[in-house]
This record gives C-alpha cells, structure tokens and sequence, in this order.
C-alpha cells in the first residue's frame, strides 16, 4: 500500500463547507483505505491505499462527501514521494524562520506556461512566488493575512484549482505520510 495526503479546498472556513474531521475520516475509511488520519480542522487527510491513481483517489473522495454531506469539495491528492520532494524543495526556506510567511499554494494541474509567465505580485506587496509543477511557493514577509496574492487569486491567474497549506502544516503533512 502507498500513503497518500489529500487536500480538501475552502473548508471549515467560518460557517463555509463545515466538515467533522470524524466525518472526514469516516468517509475516506469507507472508501476502503486504511491508516486514515486528519491534520487539524482545515481538510488534510493522510491514508493508505491500494489505488495508485492520485486523481481516482481525489475523484472517490469528492464524490463521497459530496453523496454523503451534500458538499462540492475540490480535493488534491499528492503521494509520499511528491509530499516529501515539496517539504524539501521550498526555495524560500533558508531566507525566513517563520513558518507562518511561507505557504504552498497545491495545484490541481500544472498551470500553462503562458499563464505562469503572465503570473505577478499584485502592486506594492513584497510577496514572492515560484511555480514547481504543480506547486507554487510562496513567500509573505509582511504577513499573508492582507495580501492579495491569494488563493483565489491564483485560482483566476493560473486557471487551475488550488489550495494554500502554510509551511508547517506541508512539513507536518509529509512527516505523517512518510
């Protein structure tokens, strides 16, 4: 059996896609995986399976919550190999100590080249990004809580689905799946 770590967008977001991580567990268990467990409250579930398709995977997990909870929940499926290679990969490690200015915004696709070429730090921010495939690394020295390089902004600008996870949470995520 691999492991796998799957990412459930915009959940438990104030009163947004409210999901027990019980429930969470519960669900993916169902779907016949083994050794579930959940990171937190914000969708992060680590398991085993026998499936070794990432997108069968998060296909099988979406369709469930949204059969059993009546929820569209986009989930992204990275394995241990990926978890690890981007917990060890981030370019702007070694430049900030605090975890909570580096995120990594978990794409659902690799982006279009012309569209990560277009891809720019919104006006007077000090943010910076760099797209790995389906990763982009993100570094907020001023603090990610007003920027508006966000999620959803790089939703629109890359044209894929995303889901931004801080640097602990990614480093907690890959030691659980390893």
């Amino acid at each position: 059996m691999d492991r796998y770590v799957a990412l459930l967008r915009g959940i438990n977001l104030g009163s947004h896609a409210r999901i027990a991580m019980a429930d969470l567990r519960r669900l993916v268990t169902g779907l016949g995986h083994e050794d579930v467990r959940t990171y937190l409250q914000s969708g992060n579930v680590v398991f085993a399976s026998a499936v070794r398709d990432a997108e069968r995977l998060a296909a099988g997990i979406e369709r469930a919550i949204a059969d059993e909870l009546g929820l569209t929940v986009p989930v992204l499926v990275r394995g241990t190999r990926e978890m690890a290679a981007i917990a060890g990969g981030n370019p702007y490690a070694g430049r900030e100590d605090d975890p909570t200015k580096l995120l990594v915004a978990f794409l659902r696709a690799a982006p279009e080249r012309s569209r990560v070429d277009a891809l720019t730090v919104p006006g007077g921010e000090t943010a910076a990004f760099t797209v790995t495939g389906r990763e982009v690394y993100l570094h907020y020295p001023d603090g990610y809580g007003r920027s508006k390089l966000s999620n959803a902004y790089l939703e629109k600008k890359l044209g894929v689905v995303s889901t931004t996870r801080n640097w602990k949470s990614v480093r907690a995520l890959a030691d659980l799946a390893a």
